[in-house]
């Protein structure tokens, strides 16, 4: 029998991966057509849809540590014109969310009245709940992770932590959020990274911003740093950009942009929830904005569509009385990639910054910083100075400083005196070493080509610790 050659074989596997890709472009299109005359036609045929019906929303309650649903809720599958709640005998169920799969789905939930949240997950086709979380205060907003693992949000001492737990309940919960303030997860992003509101500057209390930690807790920082109005309820959509809502509506990161862009949604109140289709028709959760009114009346959200390039919502389900938020597509999604942390067996962190120049809110005059000053938040909440350390010529410094606690960084001349500074708190693990390019940089910006002052005259950090002298010696 006459062997096949080494360029029929290449024909072959070039041929059948053509046939394959050439599948997958057929059904993405037919499922982009069924999404598209969907939104034309007020429906999402075909689609099977998941929310949570409320009599009460408050969307931005969570960032003062409060309740988001005061009078409950339940979750809703809904298919074509059949609609079955996701659980029976429960007193309460919000925060649906799928998993990768799209076979099971993870929820906070009170089994009786006066219980406090807790995060449990059942099969979509039915099936008891089971419970993953415990304790006397609220779990909320669970999100599934690619290695077996969960992240949420818990209420301890008056304020929501982000943690992560494996999924079956074993084990001690890792904490991943050590600044003061509130924490609400909102996405699990496909390179591995969780998409987090809090307050801006973080820590603070001022409006909501969309941040990223890695699932050790490592990592944080703002999405984008043009920090111009409150944003919220961050989603990663099918075409990978980051949908939000905002004080302007609805707007959008992607990935070639510094900055946000408007989408184009009619005037409303989108704080509801936000899910998108692969064809990029939006399913918003939303109300109408009534400005001016002296006293408006507060309607319920409903769920609505928008497709690109149109000028109207189309209303999907809206019930009287009743919000409906926390949308969700019923269907397999893209699995998360894995985080190897990267993490080391100490209980102090390294924080290298390259050129403290550099800045987005303006580059500062060369030869102007002296010193870098760190402080600490300790646990009665009071401001500790760490100490300080040189600034060099080229804006570099190397400080080894407490992880796992609420750090601050302001910039000093040689007079003592502030010339930049942080206006809220960031943390970095025990065991992790940080770099940064600039002063509030922002993470779009790349980091010159050399290496920086500082390591050429050392490669130990100033000890910031408290373990030994507050003041660390060093040229300028």
């Amino acid at each position: 029998m006459r062997k096949p050659s080494i360029s029929g074989l290449i024909l072959l596997l070039v041929l059948g991966c053509v046939a394959v890709l050439a599948a997958r472009l057929l059904v993405f299109g037919a499922s982009a057509r069924a999404d598209a005359a969907g939104a034309k036609g007020g429906t999402l045929s075909g689609t099977v849809l998941m929310f949570t019906r409320t009599p009460s929303y408050s969307a931005q309650a969570w960032i003062q540590g409060g309740e988001r649903f005061p009078q409950g809720g339940s979750i809703v599958v809904k298919n074509g014109n059949d609609s079955h709640p996701l659980v029976a005998d429960f007193a309460a169920a919000v925060d649906p969310r799928l998993n990768f799969e799209g076979t099971s789905v993870l929820f906070a939930g009170k089994e009786k009245r006066g219980d406090p949240w807790q995060v449990y997950e059942v099969a979509l086709n039915g099936g008891p709940p089971h419970q993953i979380t415990a304790g006397e205060e609220d779990s909320i907003r669970p999100m599934y992770l690619p290695d077996g693992r969960i992240v949420y949000a818990r209420k301890t001492g008056g304020r929501f932590v982000l943690e992560a737990a494996a999924l079956d309940g074993s084990g001690k919960p890792l904490r991943l959020t050590y600044a003061p303030g509130n924490f609400l997860p909102t996405d699990v992003l496909r390179d591995g990274r969780v998409l987090f509101e809090s307050s801006f500057p973080l820590g603070s209390a001022g409006h909501p911003e969309i941040y990223t930690v890695y699932p050790d807790g490592s990592g944080v920082e703002a999405y984008r740093c043009d920090h111009r109005d409150a944003r919220s309820n961050g989603i990663q959509g099918a075409s990978g950009d980051i949908l939000f809502a905002s004080t302007r509506g609805l707007g959008r990161f992607t990935s070639a942009l510094a900055h946000d862009v408007t989408v184009n949604v009619p005037e409303g109140d989108y704080a509801g929830g936000i899910a998108e289709t692969e064809a990029g028709v939006l399913i918003l959760s939303s109300r109408p904005v009534q400005a001016g009114a002296k006293n408006p009346v507060r309607q319920g959200y409903a769920l609505k569509l928008w497709a690109p390039r149109t000028h109207a919502l189309t209303t999907v389900a809206a019930e009287q009385g009743e919000s409906l938020v926390e949308p969700v597509l019923v269907r397999p999604h893209p699995i998360a990639n894995r985080f190897p942390t990267a993490l080391h067996d100490w209980k102090t962190t390294n924080l290298l910054a390259l050129n403290s120049y550099i800045s987005r809110d303006g580059e500062t005059p060369q030869g102007t910083l002296a010193v870098v000053r760190v402080s600490i938040l300790d646990a009665s909440g009071k401001v500790k100075v760490l100490g300080t350390a040189p600034v060099e010529k080229d804006g570099s410094f190397f400080v080894q400083a407490p992880g796992d606690s609420p750090l601050r960084f302001e910039l000093l001349n040689a007079q003592g005196n502030v010339v930049r500074k942080e206006n809220g708190w960031i943390w970095a693990r025990s065991g992790e070493q940080r770099i940064c390019v600039g002063c509030h940089a922002g993470p779009e910006r790349a980091p010159d080509n050399s290496v920086p002052g500082v390591l050429l005259r050392t490669t130990t950090p100033a000890d910031l610790t408290g373990a030994t002298a507050a003041t660390a010696k060093g040229e300028n």
